[in-house]
């Protein structure tokens, strides 16, 4: 799955705005083909279409954040060296190149064995020096990177794509008029998933108050447990212990028919009930409505998440979600602009 916490957990940034994705009333309006006499709008696609355009306006974004980015780089470093009195190279020389260190013969040998390579060392010992060299190369022009964006004021405007999610009678936790409602549509047997699950339980500690988040099931086919796993945790839920079943599943990934009354029985559910809710496959349906919803939004994989409707593919990291949160938050907060009547 992409992943977007390197980019977002890169950039320090005030947000001044983060649109979504929507037609506007001229664009919307825009004939786009015509069948028969009949006009096909662009409004017409969007809604049809939707589950086939949401992933490809999402990985349009990523192309353009990557670009923004490297612009946002290209733009501290010619500032800086404007500021130095020199050209960007000779600025990157000083403060980059001229810091890297070659490797120690210890440190190459060390590297070579790791390498478990079939060539001797003295044939190999030219291409470990280069391949240190730019590993602390990439390194060190990260941190001085780092340091120009340090105190710099950078707005960001760009979003990824939004779209509306489903809320009514779905698992929810934390304030009901929370300003960011985190939803993550995922499956209990997904490694990303079960890795980025200890990530969400800290956001809710560290924003409490501040965020609700909904839990909605997209078991995938090649994940032989996954199904049942997602039922167990609504039966559960009709016991009222929906989170602490998911949270036991994710904290052990135990998913295995027999392991899912085992958890049953260690949260002091009533087993009996909990067991008669599985076996027969009493909320089957309802995880197959998240399914469908998430079929229908072009969800390829989980992890996926909406912050506020906005489009998040892949295992973000804590600190990426962080700082989408605090984004979101900063936006809530932002005055609304009054125009006084004239």
């Amino acid at each position: 799955m992409r992943c977007m916490a390197k980019f977002l957990s890169a950039i320090l940034l005030c947000v001044s705005a983060l649109p979504t994705y929507s037609l506007g009333e001229s664009d919307a309006l825009q004939v786009v083909a015509e069948v028969g006499g009949i006009k096909i709008t662009a409004a017409d696609l969007d809604k049809a279409e939707s589950s086939k355009l949401l992933q490809a306006r999402y990985d349009y974004y990523q192309a353009q954040s990557k670009a923004l980015n490297d612009l946002i780089d290209k733009t501290l470093l010619e500032q800086a060296a404007k500021s130095a009195g020199l050209t960007v190279e000779q600025l990157l020389e000083r403060e980059v190149k001229s810091k890297v260190k070659d490797p120690s013969e210890e440190q190459l040998k060390v590297f070579y064995e790791g390498l478990e390579s079939d060539q001797p060392y003295e044939a190999m010992r030219p291409k470990i020096i280069d391949r240190i060299r730019q590993i602390r190369t990439d390194r060190a022009r990260a941190a001085f990177m780092a340091s120009l964006r340090e105190g710099q004021n950078i707005t960001i405007s760009l979003a990824p794509p939004s779209a509306d999610v489903n809320l009514v009678a779905a698992n929810t936790v934390g304030a009901k008029d929370a300003p960011v409602v985190l939803v993550e549509f995922a499956d209990y047997e997904c490694p990303y998933c079960q890795k980025v699950a200890g990530d969400l339980l800290k956001l809710q500690k560290d924003f409490a108050g501040k965020i609700s988040f909904t839990y909605k099931d997209f078991p995938l086919p090649m994940h032989a447990h996954a199904e049942k796993a997602a039922e167990a945790a609504r039966c559960a839920g009709e016991q009222g212990m929906f989170w602490q079943y998911h949270d036991e599943l994710f904290r052990t990934k135990e998913i295995a028919p027999e392991q899912l009354k085992t958890h049953a029985v260690d949260l002091k559910l009533d087993t009996a009930k909990f067991s008669q809710c599985v076996d027969s496959g009493a909320e089957a349906a309802a995880v197959q409505k998240d399914r469908t919803e998430g079929n229908k939004l072009g969800l390829s994989g989980t992890p996926s998440f909406f912050v506020n409707g906005h489009f998040y593919s892949g295992a973000l990291d804590y600190a990426a979600l962080h700082q989408i949160i605090e984004q979101q938050l900063a936006e809530k907060e932002k005055p609304v602009a009054v125009t006084a009547a004239k």
